[in-house]
């Protein structure tokens, strides 16, 4: 399933996921370490949690979002509501833009969603200019930095496919650096970035990740009546439950970053 159909609604996705990649967005953007008022293209966009990062914390001249998913382009135009920010339809691997059109390309959260990664690369450096920069982060799908990990967990001990992205091996930080260093980028560093994921109470985890975003999302909303309360008593026997009921775990993703060359 494609990452349009997959993510279709931006208010799950916001409460599912949005929330913790904005802290996650906020760190990366400290790293890229760019100079403030430049143009930007936030490559698969979402529902505009990241443009909000970089609007706020880069101070970005403009922000030039694309999504496949018409209703996160539809939820990002009513919620940032930034003048020098705008949102289309459009495919990572054939974005809708001139060449060195910007200062800053980055895909957020995007990655292991890509078909074809090396094709999405490419494209991001095809439209930034020569000495701008190109990055991504994605949570470590194979590592389990992934929020929604617990999730993961108690589908597979159910006996359900563990429902990954179809390209979660790009998330790998190894990966991320082979794959800036073949586009031909220069400069090219990856890191690590950690965030505490917490939920005030189990219901709070529930109501966040029984919404149909993302393959796990759309499992648990397929499953009948009886095989939603084994789910529900699976996680309670995963999740770090504490003894005021709060859920608190980390989260951690893999970033990489590389200049055009001049």
């Amino acid at each position: 399933m494609t990452a349009a159909k997959l993510f279709t609604s931006g208010d799950d996705y916001e409460l599912q996921m949005g929330r913790w990649s904005r802290p996650v967005g906020e760190q990366f953007v400290d790293w890229l370490n760019v100079p403030e008022g430049l143009r930007w293209a936030d490559v698969g966009c979402g529902n505009g949690a990241f443009a909000q990062v970089v609007l706020k914390r880069a101070k970005a001249a403009s922000v030039a979002g694309v999504d496949p998913s018409e209703g996160q382009i539809e939820y990002a135009r009513k919620h940032v509501g930034a003048a020098n920010a705008q949102f289309d339809v459009g495919d990572a691997q054939n974005l809708p833009f001139a060449d060195a059109s910007f200062d800053v390309s980055a895909m957020a959260l995007v990655i292991a969603f890509v078909p074809d990664t090396a094709r999405a690369i490419a494209e991001m450096k095809r439209v930034t200019r020569p000495g701008g920069w190109v990055g991504t982060y994605m949570w470590d799908m194979m590592a389990g930095g992934v929020p929604v990990r617990p999730v993961y967990e108690a589908l597979q001990k159910m006996g359900y496919d563990p429902a990954l992205p179809p390209r979660a091996e790009a998330s790998r930080r190894e990966a991320m650096h082979d794959y800036w260093q073949k586009a031909g980028l220069e400069n090219v560093e990856t890191t690590v970035i950690r965030i505490t994921v917490v939920h005030t109470d189990f219901e709070s985890f529930w109501d966040a990740n029984r919404r149909p975003s993302g393959q796990q999302g759309v499992v648990l909303t397929n499953m009948s009546p009886a095989e939603k309360e084994k789910a529900r008593a699976t996680l309670r026997e995963i999740l770090p439950i504490a003894a005021d009921g709060s859920i608190r775990y980390e989260s951690f993703a893999n970033a990489v970053k590389g200049r055009v060359p001049r």
